[in-house]
């Protein structure tokens, strides 16, 4: 057998070395992860004020002259016509008056009459120039001065027979008698309200706001309208008027608000509940659940900077709105923060962001 030469034997090991190296280390390729931008998120707050259903033309009625109430004909509730009578007074001063009116009509007429007939003699007398022109002219101004008494006494009969005819309270339109505000055998002056009369048409809620949420229905994003007799139902609704007066006994001041496609179910004087929805004015960073990674105590989130790299940020929370975080502190508006994927990240990784953010 041959001896192996000192330099093969060399040449080998130095072969067998490098066959036996291990390769370089490939690069480490970016983990994918999901990011959102962070804003403060615009949060909805809704306030319910309790209300009552009301029409959207609603008239006080009352007689137009002063006097007792001797009947009443309607109820709360009912339903008339036009010209149905609703309260009657005691008329007999009132047909006394028209009647003293018509007299009085009758005696002008006579004394109209007469100065007609010496104002006719008198005229033939002046034509035969038996007596002066001044003469005729005084009785012309008589009978002159009698015909617009009469003219007067006429205007007056009719406005007599006018007023007793206003003992009758009658509905000026068709409608529903909301409410009663004065009894057979109580006095009433002229124009007070003896009943209240809701006209067919359009519905409202009535509501009464505090000072302090008045501005808040100005800034209001929706109405929505509930009633206590009709549960699971809802109507949109919109701002019609707010008093620009406080109640002064109650320091409230009023509201309508118009119910949207109202239909025969929003019945008048129902209890209703009337939800605003508006802004809340403290608007808050949230984030999803999946966003926190927590470290012993310490709730924390990771930063996505410029280069791609994150770092873990501590933060405070305020509680759970749903399925997010409210961030009270920890985060700017602009923050880059993961999350999905935040579980498997360490400090100074390097992360690609998922198209599907």
């Amino acid at each position: 057998m041959k001896p192996i030469h000192a330099g093969a034997l060399a040449l080998a090991a130095l072969l067998a070395t490098a066959c036996g190296k291990a390769p370089p280390p490939k690069a480490e390729e970016a983990r994918l992860v999901r990011t959102l931008k962070v804003a403060p998120a615009e949060r909805m707050r809704t306030v319910e004020f309790p209300g009552e259903v009301r029409a959207r033309y609603e008239t006080r009625l009352g007689f137009r002259v002063p006097g007792k109430i001797v009947e009443r004909l309607v109820e709360v509730g009912s339903r008339v016509r036009a010209g149905q009578p609703i309260a009657r007074l005691d008329a007999r001063d009132l047909e006394l008056a028209a009647a003293s009116a018509k007299a009085q009509v009758a005696q002008f007429e006579a004394d109209k009459t007469l100065a007609a007939a010496d104002l006719a003699r008198f005229r033939e007398l002046r034509a035969k120039n038996f007596i002066s022109q001044a003469e005729s002219e005084r009785r012309q101004s008589l009978f002159d001065t009698a015909a617009a008494r009469l003219d007067a006494a006429r205007a007056q009969s009719r406005q007599a027979a006018n007023q007793a005819g206003y003992a009758l309270l009658a509905a000026d339109t068709a409608g529903v008698i909301t409410a009663i505000e004065a009894e057979a055998g109580q006095v009433v002056g002229a124009g007070q309200t003896v009943a209240r009369l809701a006209r067919p048409g359009d519905r409202e809620i009535a509501i009464a706001v505090p000072e302090s949420q008045r501005e808040l229905l100005a800034g209001a994003g929706e109405f929505a309208v509930t009633l206590n007799a009709l549960p699971g139902r809802r109507w949109a609704g919109h701002l019609r008027e707010v008093s620009p007066a406080a109640d002064p006994a109650t320091r409230t001041y009023g509201a309508r608000i118009g119910v949207l496609q109202a239909d025969d179910g929003v019945e008048l004087g129902m209890s209703a509940r009337v939800a605003v929805s508006v802004p809340s004015r403290d608007a808050r960073i949230e984030l999803p659940l999946a966003a926190i990674y927590s470290k012993g105590e310490t709730p924390n989130v990771w930063l996505v900077d410029a280069a791609g790299t994150v770092r873990l940020q501590p933060v405070k929370t305020g509680g759970l709105a749903g399925e997010r975080v409210l961030i009270d502190s920890g985060l700017q508006p602009g923050d880059t923060v993961v999350v999905a994927g935040a579980q498997l990240l360490r400090a100074g990784e390097r992360v690609r962001v998922s198209d599907g953010r």
